[in-house]
C-alpha cells in the first residue's frame, strides 16, 4: 500500500507542469486509481504498475523535452 501512495504522489507531482493543467491530470489519475482499484490478481497489478512506470517515463521525456526546445530557441539563432 505505501507503494501505491508513494506512486500516487510521483504521478500528481508531475502532473502539475502537465500541458491541460493539474486539475486534468489530478481527474484522470483519481479516475484510473478508482477504476482499478479491486483488482487483486498480481499478474494485472503488476501490469498497471508497469503501465504506470511508462506514463511516468514518457512524462519526464516530454519535460525534458520542453526543456530542451526552450533552451535551444534562447541561445541558438532559428533559420
Amino acid at each position: 500500500m505505501r507503494y501505491f501512495t508513494s506512486y500516487c504522489k510521483k504521478l500528481l507531482f508531475l502532473g502539475r507542469e502537465y500541458p491541460k493543467k493539474a486539475d486534468y491530470s489530478r481527474d484522470r489519475l483519481r479516475a484510473v486509481f478508482a477504476k482499478n482499484k479491486d483488482v487483486r490478481d498480481p499478474e494485472k497489478i503488476e501490469e498497471l504498475i508497469s503501465r504506470g512506470e511508462f506514463v511516468v517515463k514518457e512524462l519526464e521525456a516530454l519535460y525534458y523535452l520542453r526543456k530542451y526546445r526552450a533552451l535551444k530557441k534562447r541561445y541558438y539563432e532559428t533559420e
